[in-house]
């Protein structure tokens, strides 16, 4: 194969050399006749063009000396009893002022009385006395006294004469000089251009230095030689014949093998022609270099086209070479990712499977217990743990679908970190509880809690860690979060916000470590055969964080545990905060972490806390107890539940018996606080606080403590009632109408259902002003989209066009997030339905 290649290339290669160079050598021949043609098109253009100057120009000077010889007539016109001699005096001093070698007064025979200077007389006397008699204008060519000849210009007037008979003509005389100068007729030894002024019989009127014989028609015939098919003599009889006719005249001669170009034409106000040649010697020359030069730039260039082309091919085969190699590697590539994907299936089918086999058997054992409410019940929690596991397994495949076509996109909006962390811990309790992990939250130097961020994508990130953490963590493992944050490099309009998720996990070898963000990529070793997953989670959170201009950082030990850090450069959101500020307490918070103690201390002093803090029960107690001897207790104690030796508990049982019920104890954990709450209560604590202690945490969590102006239980939160409220649910699904109408109702909601996007519009816009309190929108219905009902709704003339809007759809990604929002809806919940979320946005909107 490679062979055939090469014995191809190369052939190739010789018959493109071969057809360049003929290519290139008709091109210079051909070029070169062209350039000849053309630079003799060029000069027949210039010399056709130089003649018509120059003929102007004559015509132009004889008007401007006719009409001086004009104005001897007008200015000295013909009176009665005038002084004739004084006539003349004053002709011929104007005729000297006007540069006039002689003037004269010329009779109807054809006599010269001279005015003043010597005696003329006219070469060809018949047609200039014609003009004359017929009161036209002309000019002749003369002799004077001397035999030299001159150029007479003639006037018709009729001054008398000294027989007493009246003139026919003024006349002027000038030097012929005066005409080859101004015609430009002797021209310089490198000109390409001589003229002559002839007679219609071929005699001389001005000639050039060049020519010697009296008659030019005589030159024709000895100097030039047969030219284009015509001999001299034919040429003489065609330039007679357009003299005769009055008309310019055109050809090619040649002359001892040069080619000359002559063209003739009449001049005005007289029986002359000018005639101009061109000599084409030194054009011949100049063409003959320009087409050596053309020829040398051709070949020229034609060779280094050549070494181009070869330089091309030899570049051309090791590329080649090189391409199949790489093929070489590709199609490993290929059968590796292949591979990689088929085992990705295969996990799939078995992760899948999983989850679908606990919701089909669970189901089977609820229908089968149905009377046993107990196990039905228990049948259902289970239920709804795989439903969720399957529709995490769903969405990390649908995202990567989403990566790889490139249609992931954020959805920068302003969020709230205190709100993202305090649901991140919500989300992963359950897990933690379930395997009975040690689960820790810190944050500490938080500026700014209000940033602009892609909440749903942050989210995913930090679970995407905290489930792998729990996942790979055994029982009784420890897992943490902190987050901190930094001076921005992007200027004071930013932060920058360091994520850190830590575990103390089985960890990973380095060989995963390098691949782990690569898609459909699970680590094959018996520790974590039995772990489900999909493979996708990493490579997912590496995009969102690429997306978002951050960095992420892995470390990882065998057996150790695992750290993640994420750094993202966000956005300041800019908001008005509320007026943090609280009693001059005096404090006490108990952690055996006491990077949080310090934080907890310093938020504290920002909204008017004095704080101390303390590592363990055994020194909080001994602390507490100094305090209440001197008569000055702490007013509020936060105390953490997970204490070492002592836990939060025996140390609130131990702080009692201290300082008795006055002062408030409440506890700051990250586990859930309803599976605590009764415990904690008959250990003596007053309430609760989750982590992660942001300053608008504390802030919040302490302020029922101040509004009375006495420290005292904050009142239990109360459950959302929404009894009297109407909701408009557009679904064109039967079961789902089934499902929501059924779970909404549960919370007191009354719904009405529309079927399509068009009737819900058409509901509301028939309903009276306040009829509804709120619109749950689906996207994809018939006839009307929920994306075009909410616009239509919007667009309406009405007082509460403004209602709220939910999107309540299964399109969930952060673009159709976005795209609601965009339609004009106030929120977005996903499906299935997390009735958390719901109860949340729905309390939000009808208050």
């Amino acid at each position: 194969m490679k062979t055939k290649t090469t014995r191809f290339l190369v052939v190739s290669l010789v018959s493109v050399l071969a057809l360049c160079g003929i290519i290139f050598t008709f091109l210079a021949f051909f070029m070169n006749q062209r350039s000849m043609e053309t630079i003799t098109d060029v000069g027949v253009i210039y010399m056709t063009g130089m003649s018509k100057r120059t003929t102007m120009h004559f015509e132009t000077t004889l008007d401007y000396r006719l009409s001086h010889v004009e104005s001897l007539v007008e200015d000295n016109p013909i009176r009665e009893n005038m002084d004739y001699e004084a006539l003349r005096e004053r002709l011929a001093y104007s005729a000297e002022a006007r540069g006039f070698k002689s003037l004269s007064l010329y009779s109807r025979d054809g006599k010269f009385e001279m005015i003043y200077g010597g005696p003329v007389k006219v070469t060809d006397p018949e047609p200039f006395l014609a003009s004359m008699n017929n009161g036209e204008k002309k000019v002749a060519v003369g002799t004077n006294a001397k035999g030299e000849e001159t150029v007479l210009l003639g006037v018709s007037s009729e001054y008398p004469m000294a027989n007493g008979e009246a003139c026919t003509a003024l006349v002027a005389e000038i030097p012929v000089d005066y005409f080859k100068s101004i015609l430009a007729l002797e021209q310089g030894e490198n000109s390409l251009i001589y003229s002559h002024v002839i007679r219609r019989d071929g005699s001389f009127v001005i000639r050039s230095g060049e020519a010697v014989r009296d008659n030019y028609f005589d030159r024709i015939k000895e100097v030039f030689g047969e030219s284009n098919g015509k001999a001299p003599d034919e040429y003489v009889s065609e330039l007679e014949k357009a003299m005769a006719e009055h008309r310019d005249y055109s050809a090619m001669l040649k002359s001892d093998g040069e080619w000359r170009h002559l063209y003739c034409n009449p001049l005005p106000y007289s029986e002359w022609y000018l005639v101009t040649i061109m000599p084409y010697g030194e054009l011949n020359v100049l063409v003959g270099n320009l087409s050596s030069q053309w020829i040398y730039m051709v070949f020229g260039g034609g060779a280094i086209i050549l070494l181009a082309l070869l330089v091309v091919f030899v570049k051309y085969f090791q590329l080649t070479r090189l391409q199949i190699h790489e093929l070489e590697q590709a199609r490993a590539e290929a059968e590796y990712a292949n591979k990689a994907k088929s085992e990705f299936l295969s996990n799939m089918s078995h992760d899948i499977r999983t989850p679908m086999n606990a919701i089909v058997g669970m189901t089977a054992i609820a229908t089968a217990n149905i009377d046993n409410q107990q196990q039905v019940q228990n049948c259902l929690k289970k239920i709804a743990l795989s439903s969720k596991h399957l529709l995490g397994l769903i969405n990390d495949v649908l995202d990567m679908s989403k990566i790889e076509s490139g249609k992931m996109t954020l959805n920068m909006d302003q969020i709230s970190l205190r709100e993202v962390m305090e649901s991140i811990v919500s989300i992963v309790q359950p897990q933690v509880k379930a395997k009975n992990q040690q689960f820790d939250v810190s944050i500490h130097n938080i500026s700014a809690e209000d940033v602009l961020c892609d909440s749903v994508r942050l989210n995913q990130v930090l679970i995407n860690f905290l489930s792998n953490a729990i996942k790979f963590t055994p029982e009784g493992g420890a897992i943490r979060m902190d987050v901190y944050e930094e001076p921005s490099p992007r200027g004071e309009d930013h932060v920058q916000v360091h994520l850190r998720v830590k575990d103390s996990g089985i960890g990973m070898s380095p060989e995963f470590q390098k691949k782990i963000f690569e898609s459909f990529t699970r680590e094959d070793s018996a520790r974590v055969r039995k772990t489900e997953g999909t493979g996708l989670g990493m490579a997912i959170t590496k995009y969102i964080v690429d997306a978002m201009g951050g960095t992420i950082d892995l470390q990882s030990e065998l057996g150790k545990g695992t750290e993640f850090r994420v750094i993202l450069d966000l956005e300041k959101a800019t908001v008005t905060e509320e007026d943090m500020m609280l009693p001059e307490w005096n404090m006490l918070v108990v952690d055996d972490d006491e990077q949080l103690c310090r934080s907890a201390v310093d938020s504290l002093e920002t909204i008017g806390v004095q704080a101390e803090w303390s590592l363990d029960g055994e020194t909080a107690i001994k602390m507490v107890a100094e305090r209440h001897k001197k008569h000055n207790d702490y007013h509020i104690i936060l105390l953490d539940w997970k204490l070492p030796t002592m836990d939060g508990f025996q140390t609130a049982r131990e702080l009692r018996k201290e300082m008795g019920d006055d002062v408030p104890i409440l506890l700051i954990s990250a586990y859930d606080w309803s599976e605590i709450e009764s415990e904690a209560r008959a250990a003596g604590i007053s309430g609760f606080i989750s982590k992660p202690l942001f300053k608008s945490t504390l802030f919040y969590g302490l302020k029922p403590y101040a509004d009375s102006g006495e420290s005292q239980e904050p009142s239990s939160e109360k459950k959302v009632d929404f009894n009297g409220k109407r909701v408009l649910l557009a679904e064109d699904n039967d079961l789902n109408w089934e499902i929501a109408e059924e779970l909404l109702s549960d919370l007191g909601l009354e719904l009405e259902r529309a079927e399509n996007g068009k009737i819900c519009v058409e509901k509301f816009e028939q309903s009276s002003i306040g009829y509804y309190d709120l619109i749950l929108m689906d996207i994809r219905m018939p006839i009307m989209t929920g994306y075009e009902a909410s616009s239509a709704v919007r667009a309406l003339e009405r007082e509460d066009a403004g209602i709220p809007i939910i999107a309540m759809t299964a399109d969930a990604f952060s673009e159709d997030i976005k795209k609601s929002l965009e339609h004009g809806m106030n929120a977005h919940v996903a499906k299935p339905i997390d009735m958390r979320e719901i109860t949340r946005v729905l309390e939000k909107y009808m208050r």
